[in-house]
């Protein structure tokens, strides 16, 4: 008996180790078991919460086509409400389409407007939509990346639409035409030199935070792709696989090499396949960067030549987790932000139960990627599906952007000026600090929290983000004492070591022997200063900066009157 019960164990552990060795159906997601938690701790400070704003076809914006005046405000009322949308949840950062398919959706030397705005190729819309969205953007506290689809002209009927403007009729030497559709010739060197005069016109006009380059690749099938006499040209030995990768590349790098030579500050990013070729024990199953369309992402940042990567990874199960962390384990010190397939829940598009979402979400944020990019903007913010129910219920805190270490060290601490505080709140002060030569000014956040401590690295303790202003009026009705810290950003997103700042209960702080009132100068009002029995120490005209010099250690009272004798203003202030 003893050794049938033996026998039995023994093949018991052996099946167990045989099933352990076999791949899992997608079905049954292997990687995300031990990862995915329903509750994560404390959310992380710095995370891309990042869309694509799609304009071909007019799936995310605009959805009116201008044809008079006031189609120009409707359409800008358009990305008005999709932005608001955005930020109520805790979107950082905007991926907008503005080059379509060899046309554009701004003024350019270069490119026709797109049919997107009007409705008719070539036709200026009246007014510049990029502009407007990346005014519209940074108001919000958001990043605005401007994406470039990079190679595909379109089909044949659009190019042929664009007439004397389309590519192939203006530089037919940079295109091929390949199974119905147009695009530009990766093979011909002369075409690294064209994306880049794109590239270069939008980082010198516009002040946009990133560039994104998206089918930075050769078209999803190449079996008869008539690429043959420019590889005999200019192969130099390599094999075709390699002679391809290599002019993927040296696009890439051409365009990276000359937006930081410009603007050191904006990111470079690009959106390859989900899946960056096969891994140890799990196939691509014939889908992937790396041998089917010839993308070296992995090699890119590698190289240093890639800032974030936006691998699309539309895939569920083991065809999701298990290269979502091979990305993220290979990410050489760059950001990765996994695209997740959100439209993939409503039923035209698989009908995927919500928890597969959110469990790449959580998976995701565990494997230590850099955030999140939501695919499609209009499923999201339509919450077609649950859509914008599952994000929210993930990403229901703010999160700054992750910053560029490798390019910018940290700017200087600031330096307090004055912290007034009254029974509204606390009116805070700091200096400025300088930014690098030829850089963007400096920026700042303030961190606050009642109480006598305030944690930096906890995202919830965020109240303003990006202010320009070396001033900032914090409201908070408490009966303790309030924290602040406030920290410098320059244009990579790096912050400062925090400036540290406690307005204590029931007083003002003085700094340099001066009390700084947060109401205006005007004629004929008066201050009044008392201490706490009630006797008059000072009595005179007001001044918005109030000298105490002189005044013994304690607490005191100061009142402004108006001209007329009437009370306009009480605080108390700390000695």
């Amino acid at each position: 008996m003893n050794r049938i019960l033996r026998l039995m164990v023994l093949l018991l552990s052996l099946s167990l180790f045989a099933s352990a060795q076999t791949p899992v159906p997608c079905s049954a997601p292997l990687y995300c078991v031990g990862n995915y938690r329903p509750q994560d701790k404390q959310p992380p400070k710095y995370e891309y919460r990042a869309v694509w704003i799609t304009t071909i076809e007019n799936l995310d914006w605009p959805r009116t086509k201008v044809k008079n005046p006031c189609d120009v405000e409707r359409q800008k009322r358009e990305m008005e409400v999709l932005l608001d949308s955005l930020q109520a949840m805790h979107i950082n950062t905007v991926l907008l389409q503005v080059r379509v398919r060899g046309d554009v959706i701004y003024p350019s030397a270069i490119e026709p407007f797109s049919h997107v705005l009007t409705g008719v190729s070539g036709k200026d819309p009246g007014y510049d939509p990029l502009s407007f969205a990346i005014a519209e953007c940074h108001r919000r506290g958001m990043q605005l990346h401007a994406w470039l689809v990079t190679l595909p002209l379109g089909k044949v009927e659009h190019v042929r639409r664009l007439g004397r403007n389309a590519l192939p009729n203006k530089k037919n030497s940079l295109c091929t035409r390949y199974k119905g559709s147009w695009y530009m010739e990766p093979g011909n060197p002369a075409t690294a030199v064209y994306i880049t005069s794109l590239v270069k016109e939008i980082v010198q006009n516009y002040d946009v935070d990133g560039i994104h380059l998206d089918y930075v690749r050769y078209p999803d099938s190449v079996d008869g792709y008539p690429d043959g006499s420019l590889y005999r040209k200019h192969g130099n030995g390599e094999s075709l696989a390699s002679w391809r990768r290599s002019n993927i590349t040296a696009i890439v790098s051409s365009v990276y090499l000359a937006v930081k030579e410009l603007k050191p500050w904006v990111r470079v990013s690009c959106a390859p396949l989900g899946k960056h070729d096969n891994l140890t024990r799990y196939s691509s199953l014939g889908w992937d960067a790396y041998n089917t369309v010839f993308q070296d992402a992995q090699g890119w940042l590698r190289d240093g030549i890639m800032d974030i990567v936006f691998p699309m990874l539309y895939f569920d199960g083991n065809n999701f987790y298990p290269f979502v962390r091979d990305w993220c384990e290979n990410n050489n010190g760059r950001h990765i932000v996994p695209g997740i397939g959100i439209y993939r829940l409503s039923p035209q598009h698989g009908g995927w139960p919500s928890i597969e979402i959110e469990r790449q979400m959580r998976t995701s944020r565990s494997a230590a990627a850099d955030g999140v990019m939501m695919f499609r903007t209009a499923h999201l913010v339509g919450n077609i599906s649950g859509a914008r129910d599952i994000y929210t219920k993930v990403f229901d805190t703010p999160a700054l952007v992750p910053p560029m270490e490798w390019v910018s060290p940290a700017p200087a601490t600031p330096s307090s000026v004055g912290c007034v505080r009254d029974m509204e709140g606390v009116t805070l002060q700091w200096s400025s600090v300088p930014a690098p030569d030829g850089y963007p000014p400096v920026r700042y956040n303030l961190y606050a929290v009642p109480g006598d401590s305030v944690d930096v690295e906890n995202s919830l303790n965020l109240v303003a983000t990006s202010l320009n202003d070396t001033c900032y009026r914090y409201r908070c009705r408490t009966n303790k004492n309030i924290a602040m810290a406030v920290t410098a950003v320059n244009a990579c997103g790096v912050e400062s070591e925090p400036l540290f700042v406690t307005a204590p209960l029931g007083g003002r702080m003085v700094h340099d022997d001066v009390v700084r009132l947060p109401e205006p100068l005007s004629w004929g009002q008066r201050i009044e200063v008392c201490d706490l029995y009630g006797r008059v120490l000072h009595f005179g005209k007001f001044t918005p900066c109030f000298n105490v010099n002189g005044f013994a250690a304690g607490q005191y009272i100061l009142k402004v009157y108006n001209r007329y004798g009437a009370l306009l203003h009480t605080v108390e202030f700390a000695r």
